[in-house]
């Protein structure tokens, strides 16, 4: 048995409130015992404010390598999904280790423990498959190892390059044909100690509905995302070629069930919210990817209200920040609203936290209890952004940054200190030679 204790000035403790003065013993990677008002003794200190560990729920490694360089003359969603490709184009096996690597490294020092990846770069150019079927995702699986951070890997159905349109040539590299061929090789993986599989349909626009129904069978006791109503045009193109919208399309044919989780929900009709509300749907939003895009704010609070868990990603990768995600989520009610406080701090939390877990598979994760995945972040109460905040959880909520991270620990295991990663040490170089080496 591998034992470690751990002493917090502060800690967010199940089910959501601060604590002073908390230790915490860990016996194989597991909360054992927790108490308060204790003295540290032989423990690790932790200062500042201790929370569980964060859960990034919906992410795209590649696009990390998108940052800074797709602003440029403006554009739409669609323009920019145009520059994203031409990055797809580039990654093989290899190449993708190093850049997810890197990218897992930058969350774990943001305290990010847990990640879900929504992956459809599944086969090499032109769409051939590799020798190995599913070397992209082990490829992945190995970056998140190597950063010290736990992965759920959305293995993603991708088909069409919209709806009743052929894939273009980059998309070939994203299909496998059909559903039932892709259903073989997603079937075909390994997970792992930090590893949770799940499934995914990339959206309406590139699964048609005659091959929905293999998506919805996969394994039940699995995570299932998908897509939603991002933008205008697909509900329009979805309500044109079927006569309903992606939500309720997707519920019709079950692949959006209890405990699945529709990622962006942006443009949803009243009907929409009430589907997914009554059916207990998990909503992921990704605000600052939705403001980068220009996509829209999505009914965030409308649809928590209507019975919808809420969790949070960072998609994209514009930032790497969910203290980020869940204040631009109040704040963007906010602007929507003319309203403040539409979410509580707790609730916010939550959402990065517990939610984000639940979302991605790894239930009782994201939370400091007994008998929960030993993964601790601490935030730093004295910087500029946080010093002088009379309550902890606010001042995470509504100021900190990732940049206030300082230390991170998994499965009881040291992975960041004093906002150094101890095992990918210079993060931003390993960015920098990972994205330059796409770029030429």
């Amino acid at each position: 048995m591998l034992s470690s204790s751990w002493w917090c000035e502060q800690a967010w403790l199940w089910p959501g409130r601060v604590a002073d003065r908390v230790r915490l013993d860990v016996t194989d990677g597991t909360f054992t015992a927790i108490t308060e008002e204790s003295e540290a003794g032989d423990a690790h200190r932790l200062a500042g404010f201790v929370l569980p560990g964060l859960a990034n729920t919906h992410s795209h490694a590649f696009h990390r390598a998108l940052r800074g360089r797709s602003h440029q003359g403006g554009g739409s969603f669609w323009s920019w999904r145009e520059t994203m490709y031409a990055v797809a184009a580039r990654l093989d096996p290899d190449s993708y280790l190093a850049l997810a690597r890197a990218v897992y490294a930058e969350m774990a020092l943001a305290g990010i423990t847990c990640v879900g990846e929504f992956h459809y770069l599944h086969h090499g150019p032109g769409g051939t498959p590799y020798n190995e079927p599913n070397v992209m995702q082990t490829a992945l699986a190995e970056a998140a190892a190597a950063a010290g951070i736990r992965i759920t890997l959305l293995d993603t159905c991708y088909l069409t390059g919209g709806i009743g349109a052929p894939l273009d040539d980059v998309q070939r590299r994203f299909s496998d044909g059909d559903a039932d061929r892709w259903a073989e090789r997603a079937l075909s993986r390994a997970g792992g100690p930090h590893v949770r599989l799940g499934f995914a349909a990339h959206s309406v626009r590139a699964v048609p509905a005659d091959q929905l129904a293999t998506v919805a069978a996969m394994r039940p006791q699995d995570p299932m995302h998908v897509h939603v109503s991002e933008q205008p045009a697909e509900n329009a193109a979805c309500l044109a070629a079927y006569g309903r919208t992606p939500a309720a399309l997707l519920v019709e044919h079950h692949v959006l069930r209890h405990g699945a989780t529709a990622v962006h929900a942006t443009h949803l009709s009243d009907s929409d919210i009430d589907l997914l509300g009554d059916r207990g749907i998990d909503v992921c939003f990704c605000p600052t990817t939705e403001r980068d895009l220009a996509d829209g704010i999505g009914p965030a609070k409308r649809l928590n209200q209507a019975g919808c868990g809420i969790s949070v990603g960072s998609d994209g990768h514009a930032v790497i920040d969910l203290f980020e995600e869940v204040r631009a989520l109040e704040m963007h009610e906010r602007l929507a609203t003319g309203e403040r406080g539409r979410f509580d701090p707790e609730a916010l939390l939550d959402m990065a936290l517990t939610q984000g877990h639940w979302a991605l598979g790894w239930a009782g994760a994201g939370q400091l209890r007994v008998g929960a995945p030993a993964d601790l972040v601490a935030i730093g109460l004295d910087s500029v952004r946080t010093a002088g905040g009379a309550d902890p959880a606010a001042t995470a909520v509504f100021a900190a940054t990732a940049a206030d991270v300082t230390d991170v620990v998994v499965g009881g295991h040291p992975v960041v200190r004093e906002s150094v990663h101890l095992r990918v040490p210079d993060v931003g170089h390993a960015l920098s030679e990972a994205i330059g080496a796409l770029y030429g």
